[in-house]
């Protein structure tokens, strides 16, 4: 079974920036996918970004331009750097892993409410806080 660790939350002000990493515990799948969500308090969880064992990667409209996910296959782990983050960044971000799925997880994910469906494996969250 995989394991997944979220960490690098934290709180920042409007305007900054936070690096979050993913740790897996084993990551020797051909055509896997990990993905970036987060949940903020009294609304529906929602993709971030996505990105495959092929380096394919995809963004919210709301992050694009702001924040860029990246791996780093010898550590096993991917990053979602978070730059000029606003207050309404500000949620418990989860990242999630498929095994199988590559760029299908990505485009499934994509629509709403479809990420248990498609996802094998759930990491901790980290909450990311943003002040005004």
């Amino acid at each position: 079974e995989v394991q997944l660790q979220a960490s690098g939350g934290g709180l920042v002000q409007a305007g900054g920036s936070l690096k979050l990493s993913c740790s897996a515990s084993e990551f020797t799948f051909d055509d896997y996918a990990i993905g970036w969500f987060r949940q903020a308090p009294g609304k529906e969880r929602e993709r971030v970004s996505c990105i495959t064992s092929d380096d394919y990667t995809d963004y919210a409209d709301s992050v694009k331009g702001r924040f860029t996910i990246s791996s780093d296959k010898a550590k096993n782990t991917v990053y979602l750097q978070m730059n000029s983050l606003k207050p309404e960044d500000t949620a418990v971000y989860y990242c999630a892993a498929a095994v199988t799925l590559g760029r299908s997880y990505c485009t499934i994910v994509a629509v709403p409410d479809t990420a248990d469906i498609a996802t094998d494996y759930w990491g901790q969250g980290t909450q990311v806080t943003v002040s005004s």
